[in-house]
């Protein structure tokens, strides 16, 4: 009776340790390029960027190092755009940082919400970089696995 009473213990154990492997394996991690010709419209600033975002569907948190250089000015806001098609402009879903000079690189977590992940994993969002010579945006680029 011992014996299988310990078999139940470890088969126990043995899937909690799968399912927090399967867990720790579940994140996505979505990448973003950022340049002024993706910006709508289009500038002549020679500033780039590159984000790495990293969402955890279990907790729905989304984690995020975005580094740029070569902007007109101090990066004054930046935000993930959407829900919205590369070429489309659209209004603020997840800011990324508190207005202000933003130095790089711009880290952060947010909460998102069921329909925020699914527009996150459609390719619906694009991350911006605004200055004061681009109110609108001086860099951007979409948000894709």
């Amino acid at each position: 009776m011992q014996r299988y009473i310990l078999m139940a213990m470890v088969a126990a154990a043995l899937c909690c340790v799968q399912a927090t492997s399967s867990m720790a394996q579940s994140s996505m991690t979505f990448k973003a390029h950022l340049t002024a010709k993706d910006e709508v419209p289009p500038n002549a600033s020679a500033g780039t960027g590159d984000g790495t975002f990293t969402l955890n569907p279990a907790t729905k948190e989304l984690t995020w190092s975005l580094s740029y250089s070569g902007l007109t000015g101090p990066a004054t806001a930046s935000h993930l755009h959407g829900p919205a098609k590369p070429g489309e402009n659209k209004g603020v879903a997840v800011p990324l940082g508190p207005n202000g000079n933003l130095p790089s690189p711009i880290t952060g977590k947010a909460t998102l919400t069921d329909a925020q992940m699914a527009d996150l994993q459609a390719g619906m969002y694009y991350a911006n970089i605004h200055t004061d010579a681009n109110k609108g945006g001086e860099i951007r680029g979409q948000v894709m696995k």
